[in-house]
């Protein structure tokens, strides 16, 4: 099935681009997704205890399950002021 994601700040910088169209396999969760992520840019990996994720614009946890068309967003934590 096919998701689009969505990265912001550092995640962003490291893939190259803000949003991303990936196949994942059926009956994945956000976690499956982050893991396929840092297959492809193992960079990432180090920022999976601090990220928040969200599933079509809702808060999500990395056990909830995507469906076929939905946006999975990786949020890592943001400073500046």
């Amino acid at each position: 099935m096919r998701v689009t994601i969505r990265l912001f700040a550092r995640l962003r910088e490291l893939a190259g681009a803000g949003e991303l169209t990936r196949e994942v396999p059926p009956e994945a969760t956000v976690a499956a997704v982050w893991e396929h992520l840092v297959r492809e840019f193992p960079e990432m990996a180090a920022y999976r205890p601090s990220i928040s994720c969200a599933v079509n614009a809702e808060y999500a946890r990395f056990k909830t399950a995507v469906s076929d068309g939905d946006e999975v967003a990786f949020l890592p934590p943001v400073s500046g002021g």
